[in-house]
């Protein structure tokens, strides 16, 4: 038996999803729960433990992450009634017993917001990257169409990585909005670390004119790290939505 949760998350005071010795972690946090509910051992006779769709940064929140693990689909409402407030179940549901939610996941979508104006926001402050540089956002968009396709997003990762393999497939990526918010959607395959948050800073710098389009351009094709552009902060980045076939 295998259970497939939806869980929506503040990344704020986390290091992340996956757990790290002496850090609080997402996975540490749901896997303590499950284990005092459940066991420590999963159905398969493995230690119990979590396999997820999106490895999330420190900072990075969800709004749909996706996990799976060997044992029954418990209530929602019970695993949130002991799960900390920045982390929330939203969907335990009975899976088929070779799901995995990372191995299985077909697309993973991701929304990155920032918020152009003057004056910094209260509300916003651990949700957007405030911006009060130029902004062009007909170049943004014109940026987020290069994605589109197969490309090699070296450039768009730190120099030292675990990646062996740097290809990725984008399916959709748009700049949204025409107020002081905007947001990034971008769907691929899978995606690099830290890919998300160079690629929104690299853009930034070619709306600022720091940087060209056509440059831009050219870091797809493989270029080093240190010709893309800034990192932008995590807090601006969610992980919004995990595809599988059949929807």
């Amino acid at each position: 038996m295998k259970t497939k949760l939806t869980i929506e998350y503040d990344g704020s005071d986390f290091a992340g999803w996956a757990r790290q010795p002496g850090e609080r972690t997402v996975q540490e946090e749901l896997e303590k729960v499950l284990r005092l509910i459940l066991g420590d051992q999963g159905h398969d006779g493995q230690s119990l433990k979590l396999t997820v769709a999106g490895r999330t940064d420190r900072g990075v929140h969800a709004w749909a992450q996706v996990a799976s693990y060997a044992h029954e689909a418990l209530d929602p409402l019970r695993l949130n009634g002991l799960l900390p407030a920045d982390i929330s179940v939203l969907a335990a549901e009975p899976a088929a017993q070779d799901f995995d939610a990372r191995r299985d996941a077909i697309s993973r979508t991701y929304c990155y917001r920032v918020l152009a104006r003057r004056s910094r926001s209260v509300l916003e402050f651990h949700r957007a990257f405030w911006w009060t540089g130029r902004l062009d956002r007909e170049v943004l968009r014109e940026c987020a169409a290069a994605l589109i396709g197969r490309h090699d997003f070296t450039a768009f990762t730190p120099t030292e990585t675990e990646h062996s393999h740097f290809m990725r497939d984008v399916v959709r990526a748009d700049w949204l909005g025409e107020g002081e918010l905007l947001e990034l959607w971008i769907e691929a395959d899978t995606f690099l670390r830290h890919m998300n948050r160079v690629l929104v800073g690299t853009m930034l710098d070619v709306s600022t004119g720091l940087l060209t389009l056509d440059h831009f351009k050219e870091l797809l094709e493989g270029r080093p790290r240190s010709q893309a552009g800034r990192t932008a902060p995590a807090h601006g980045l969610a992980l919004a939505r995990v595809s599988y076939p059949g929807g």
